[in-house]
């Protein structure tokens, strides 16, 4: 029976990092020392147990978030293993929506990459918290310090080293342990058993002073969270181990320091005491503040507390098709408990009644049958048919709705054509199957041509797909040239106005609605703003009008692509007894949109990627040639080590076929990442291109901002 008890030594953690940091060989290390692997998986081998797809082991990276469940100490933790690649980042979202810490894996020569940022910017909207892992110290070029001061001034953090390393790059043996001041060594001896054991020892005459002036740094930091450390700091007392560690791991929970720690998890290095700064310093279910939901009529927000006598409540944060059980939910609970075989209603579908055929343990790929769940855990439930990422389910009809997860745009497609008859119809189910397991890709049919566009995140996420869609689902199809998922804008105020009048089976239908849009900035999605008179308009028909706006954003004006950032005021709207009615007010909606938008000099936009290019420095001239070239602007240039680092801003149009042409000019030598920084607006020249127009001009300004 799950008691509160047993949700306090609940660790739920995910483990994120850059591309190539070494996340899943820190994870495969974690299953081997708390015994739930009998052996290491590795990544480069292809035989890493969390990597279990087929893509992921034939290209060594992590595409798809894997779940597992092992102990340690007292502690049961959930993990979740995520992709380091930013195509795959929605994986990362979701994942840090429903956990309760997280790891995060630092390469010790490459410090805070691209994607590094990029996670922790996910942790601190969830405010989850952290503790750092700066792996590959037996590296050459490796650097404790140099990462750990990267941490407080690129991501604007308070790094707390509670370790320091001994030895560095081919002579690196472990570290010292700050807080009981003794050595952790693996040395030849450890290595012939992989590590699982380790020597402590006093700390070595010569690393004496430097420890403990390190020592007194991490007690001066926690200092500023205790008011008895800081007194018995200040007499020269001695600090009790216990007082501590409650200090760091409450700073830790709090978000105010992130623990540092350092090893190397490919020699089997450091991971023992990474895991038990995880059971020490990350917090339980019991630690973080409730989960906020919201009725679903008043919007009132209800927090939800980690009970296991409470009632049911549970998150779905990820669906996946499993070739053996059908559909896979992922669920946090986060109230209550759940057992195989029962009812629950998901109450983000209008309270759909649902049953729960079997609930199950995930281990990578493999399975185990439970019986029952409980607040805290993390379990996948076979049998939900009507269900997508973001769900809330309950065991009582009419509960409250918990957040949702939000999930970043496409940005770029491909036509993918089926090759036979037969073809087609599986392909339109394998197309559900996948938009409803990722919430980042999409497809739709293009009403012009008639083509199949699939929408991904990045040119390897949407490969991957491709190649899923062929080999796992066997499905025959042609797939055409990439092509970039542009948006248009408006970049002026406009109004428009539009009275629908018309008779439907003997029935007048009459609505007449005016509304003026205006630009927001970047980022801003969409804002709506009632400017009638309290009452004037029922509540059903403002509905509708704000629904009328949303889907005339669906198709801009110029070449149909989705408009975005566009704030629309609702100026006047008039509707007759009998005669008006949601679809009357639908329709009149959306043509004053489409005048309105035209009046707002509409513009094309563009997804602009941040790119971080690494190459030796006789490279560079070629390359910052080349992304001019592509319309790249050079932000920043830094040499980290031997290696020049370059920050551009770039075009994803232009950016096609990049990682060939870089390895050309730097004999293959440079390497890149590339992430979505923001959509701007499309030059002339080669908005005319894309719309296959030339003298194209925008929409006359009809209106200023600010006019009535």
């Amino acid at each position: 029976m799950t008691t509160l008890e047993t949700i306090s030594r609940i660790r739920n953690i995910g483990i994120v990092a850059h591309i190539d940091a070494g996340k899943t060989t820190t994870t495969e290390r974690i299953l081997y020392y708390t015994g739930k692997a009998y052996k290491m998986g590795e990544v480069h081998e292809g035989t890493a147990v969390m990597d279990w797809m087929v893509q992921e082991q034939e290209r060594g990276i992590t595409i798809t978030s894997a779940a597992t469940k092992c102990h340690w100490r007292d502690c049961d933790i959930n993990i979740i293993d995520t992709p380091g690649h930013v195509d795959f980042t929605a994986e990362v979202e979701r994942s840090l929506r429903v956990l309760d810490g997280a790891v995060v894996v630092f390469c010790a020569v490459a410090g805070v990459q691209p994607q590094s940022e990029t996670v922790w910017r996910q942790a601190n909207r969830y405010k989850v918290p952290r503790v750092a892992f700066v792996n590959k110290m037996d590296r050459t070029g490796a650097s404790f310090d140099r990462v750990v001061q990267q941490i407080a001034d690129r991501l604007g953090s308070k790094p707390l080293p509670i370790v320091l390393p001994v030895g560095a790059e081919d002579s690196f043996v472990g570290h010292i342990d700050l807080l009981t001041m003794q050595e952790h060594v693996w040395d030849e001896e450890s290595q012939k058993k992989l590590g699982a054991e380790f020597k402590t020892v006093d700390v070595p005459v010569e690393y004496l002073e430097k420890a403990k002036a390190a020592r007194d740094a991490m007690i001066e930091m926690l200092s500023a969270y205790n008011d008895e450390i800081l007194e018995l700091y200040l007499e020269e007392k001695e600090i009790s181990l216990e007082l501590l560690q409650k200090t760091l791991r409450q700073a830790t929970i709090d978000n105010k320091v992130v623990p540092v720690l350092c090893g190397s998890s490919l020699r089997n290095k450091g991971v023992q005491d990474l895991l038990d700064a995880v059971t020490w310093y990350l917090p339980s279910p019991l630690d973080i503040p409730p989960t906020m939901a919201y009725k679903p009529e008043t919007h009132e927000e209800v927090a939800i507390k980690a009970d296991p006598a409470g009632e049911f409540a549970a998150l779905v944060f990820k669906i996946a098709t499993d070739s053996h059980v059908g559909k896979l939910a992922y669920l946090r609970i986060y109230s209550g408990s759940i057992e195989s075989g029962k009812v629950v209603y998901n109450m983000t579908r209008e309270g759909r009644k649902e049953r729960i055929g079997r609930l199950l343990q995930m281990h990578a790929n493999q399975r185990q049958d439970i019986p029952v769940a409980a607040a805290g855990d993390i379990v996948a439930a076979v049998g939900l048919k009507n269900i997508g990422t973001g769900d809330t389910l309950t065991s009582v009809t009419g509960q409250p709705t918990l957040e949702k997860i939000t999930f970043p745009e496409t940005v770029i497609s491909v036509a993918i054509e089926p090759k036979t008859q037969g073809d087609l119809a599986k392909l339109t189910e394998v197309l559900d199957a996948l938009m409803n397991e990722d919430p980042t890709f999409k497809a739709k049919i293009d009403s012009e041509t008639g083509e199949t566009l699939i929408s991904g995140m990045g040119e390897l996420h949407l490969e991957v797909i491709v190649d899923r869609i062929i080999r796992e689902f066997n499905v025959k199809a042609s797939v055409g040239k990439p092509q970039v998922a542009y948006k248009e804008g408006i970049t002026a105020a406009g109004r428009g106005e539009s009275t629908y009048e018309k008779q439907i089976g003997g029935k007048n239908q009459f609505a007449q609605v005016s509304l003026t849009v205006e630009s927001l900035e970047r980022g801003q999605g969409f804002k709506f703003v009632n400017k009638l008179p309290e009452g004037s308009l029922p509540k059903p028909f403002l509905a509708a009008i704000e629904k009328g706006c949303q889907d005339s954003m669906n198709d801009g004006i110029l070449a149909g692509f989705p408009v975005v950032d566009v704030l629309v005021r609702l100026d006047g709207a008039t509707f007759r007894e009998g005669e008006s009615n949601d679809i009357a007010f639908k329709i009149a909606t959306y043509e004053a949109m489409k005048a309105a938008m035209r009046n707002a000099r509409p513009v094309l936009l563009e997804p602009f990627m941040k790119v971080e290019i690494e190459t030796p420095e006789s490279y560079v001239g070629d390359i910052i040639g080349n992304m001019n070239s592509r319309r790249g602007k050079v932000i920043n240039m830094e040499m980290r080590e031997d290696v020049r680092v370059i920050d551009c801003h770039a075009p994803l149009s232009d950016m096609f076929g990049y990682s060939t042409q870089l390895r050309s000019l730097s004999q293959g030598r440079a390497t890149f990442t590339m992430e979505l920084l923001h959509y701007d607006e499309v030059p002339k020249s080669v908005t005319e291109r894309i719309l296959g127009v030339s003298g194209y001009s925008q929409a006359p300004q009809q209106m200023i901002a600010g006019d009535n």
